[in-house]
Parts: structure tokens; C-alpha cells; sequence
């Protein structure tokens, strides 16, 4: 053995006598009689040739050697420990059921198949999702967390964590033949007089601030806000969609949600150095001391699933 070497027992002898401030104490906190805490703490400091402690009939105090050795030594245990923590939860088997929430379409088209390719990767757990414009009450309806497209408030901080699982952003379409019928706008400004197509989701029956657009420049930063208009609005951003790819109007929708339409030609970008920025899709969950393995692995994943952003151009496939 290296005469210099310690090992965990030392660090956790060392620790004892300190934080006890006896060698009666500490052979109480490990359990063991007095006689074996004076000769451990006597072989270790011959072997380090340090005095780690100074010890008379009435008192016992710490060297300096003794403080740089209790310094490092707790967060060195600690370290033991939550290595064999994670090593035991690695041989141990996903079982119980996570219980999760999503808006419909990104659920439907993106996060479904990811999740049923979890589930079969850890067949004795269990999965539900539920899918719903309007999110719940996570913590009092018993669910682990949300995959959604915006992240914790300020306000809510305390009381939420968040995870951005992937970037995401919401950018104007259009199909050819609305733009070859009523021209291409050339400026944020212009979408004002076009057929705007608004999608009022969430739940929120108010058309106001949906169609209430606030658009970014990707390379500069400004922004720039345009009230819109048009005679086709739906609570169903797929119906939106649909009509989009019809030829009704201009639409701002997510890049997950029409990045086939964009690859097959369908429909075509609209003031493509403009997007709406802060649709990033993130893990919501109510707070809590520990989260659960089977949820840390299943988010874990889902970061992983989605972190080349599949939907960008030249990557979605045709579903």
C-alpha cells in the first residue's frame, strides 16, 4: 500500500472524530469500542506522517493537517455514495407508471413515438399521456411533469423546475398559390392587408392576442409587431394548417408542426429572416425533493430524442 494512501474508512474516522470532538464519540458514531479508534487514528497518521489531531487527557483539537483532510473527505463520501446510488439504480429494472401531459400536436406527431420507444426499451413501465391544449394542474391532478411550449414564469420559478428538451421556433407560411394570387409580403408591416390565418389555442376563446403577432429578425435581434387579420381563425392549429396549405392565407406556425409541408414544396417560408423565438418546447414538472429515476431517465431520453431538432429542413421526414 502507498504509505501516503487513505481510503474511504479513513475519511470517514477522520470525519467521526471531528465532527464528535472525542475519540469516545466517535467510536460510538461508528460503533466500536474507544481502543479502535486510537489505534486506527494512530496507524493513519504514521502512515501519512501527519499529526491530524492534538490530543490531551482534557481536550482534542484539529491540526491544520487534520482541517485539509476533513475539507475534502464529505464531499469525497459523498461522492461514494451517489455513485453506488446510481450503480444500484442502473441494475435495477424501470417498473411504476409516469404520468405526463402535452399540447396534441407536438404529442401526437413528435413525443408519442419517442415515448413508445422508451416504454419498449423498459417494458414493466408504465406511460400515460394525456393530450390537451389547456395544462393541467400538474402537481394537484398527480403528474409528473409536462412536455410544453413555453417554460416556467418567473413567478412560478419556486414552485416549477424546467428543462428545455429542445429549440424550437414558430415562423410565417405560406402555399404558392396564395402567394402567386395575392404576392409575397415584403415586410413584417404588410402582413397587415394579407389573409392572416389565426390559431387560437390553449383554451383561451380571445382572439386578441393571437392575432397580435411579435416576430424577431434571426441575425439583428429587433423585433417587430404587425396586428393581423383574415376571415378564417380555429381553435385547431391543424385545421390552420390545412388551410394554409390550401391556398387561404398566411399562417405563423411552429417548425415541428409543418416541416414536411415546408420540405415537400407545399408550403414556402414567408419573411424567412423573421420568427417568433420563444416556442422552445420544455419538461414543466412541479417541484419536488427527488424526482424519480423512471422520470429523470424518461426526460434524459427525451432531451437526447430531439436534440438535433428532427423537424429542422433536411431532416423531417414526410409524416
Amino acid at each position: 500500500m502507498n504509505p501516503l494512501s487513505m481510503d474511504r474508512g479513513d475519511l470517514a474516522l477522520v470525519l467521526a472524530i471531528r465532527d464528535q470532538g472525542s475519540l469516545a464519540g466517535a467510536a460510538a458514531t461508528l460503533d466500536v469500542v474507544p481502543s479502535v479508534i486510537t489505534k486506527r487514528l494512530g496507524a493513519l497518521e504514521a502512515r501519512l506522517g501527519q499529526r491530524l489531531f492534538e490530543r490531551t487527557t482534557r481536550r482534542l483539537s484539529v491540526t491544520a493537517e487534520g482541517e485539509a483532510v476533513c475539507l475534502h473527505a464529505r464531499a469525497l463520501l459523498d461522492g461514494f455514495a451517489a455513485l453506488e446510488s446510481e450503480l444500484g439504480e442502473r441494475q435495477n429494472e424501470l417498473t411504476g407508471t409516469v404520468r405526463l401531459a402535452a399540447t396534441f400536436g407536438f404529442g401526437r406527431r413528435w413525443l408519442g413515438p419517442a415515448l413508445a420507444a422508451f416504454q419498449a426499451r423498459h417494458p414493466a413501465l408504465q406511460i400515460e399521456l394525456l393530450l390537451t391544449e389547456q395544462l393541467p394542474d400538474l402537481g394537484a391532478e398527480g403528474y409528473d411533469g409536462a412536455v410544453w411550449l413555453w417554460a416556467v414564469q418567473q413567478r412560478r420559478a419556486a414552485d416549477w423546475i424546467s428543462r428545455r428538451i429542445a429549440r424550437n421556433q414558430r415562423v410565417l407560411a405560406a402555399s404558392p398559390a396564395y402567394l402567386k394570387r395575392r404576392g409575397t409580403p415584403g415586410t413584417v408591416e404588410a402582413l397587415a392587408s394579407h389573409d392572416c390565418l389565426v390559431a387560437r389555442e390553449n383554451g383561451d376563446a380571445s382572439q386578441r392576442q393571437y392575432a397580435l403577432w411579435t416576430l424577431r429578425h434571426v441575425r439583428d435581434g429587433s423585433t417587430a409587431r404587425v396586428r393581423v387579420q383574415g376571415p378564417l381563425a380555429s381553435n385547431s392549429g391543424e385545421m390552420v394548417r390545412d388551410w394554409c396549405v390550401a391556398g387561404h392565407g398566411v399562417m405563423l406556425r411552429s417548425l415541428w408542426d409543418i416541416a414536411p409541408q415546408l420540405a415537400s414544396g407545399e408550403l414556402v417560408r414567408v419573411l424567412p429572416q423573421y420568427a417568433m423565438t420563444e416556442a422552445d418546447i420544455h419538461w414543466i414538472a412541479p417541484w419536488r425533493p427527488k424526482t424519480p429515476r423512471r422520470v429523470r431517465l424518461l426526460v434524459d431520453h427525451l432531451v437526447e430524442q430531439f436534440r438535433g431538432e428532427p423537424w429542422k429542413p433536411g431532416k423531417a421526414d414526410a409524416r
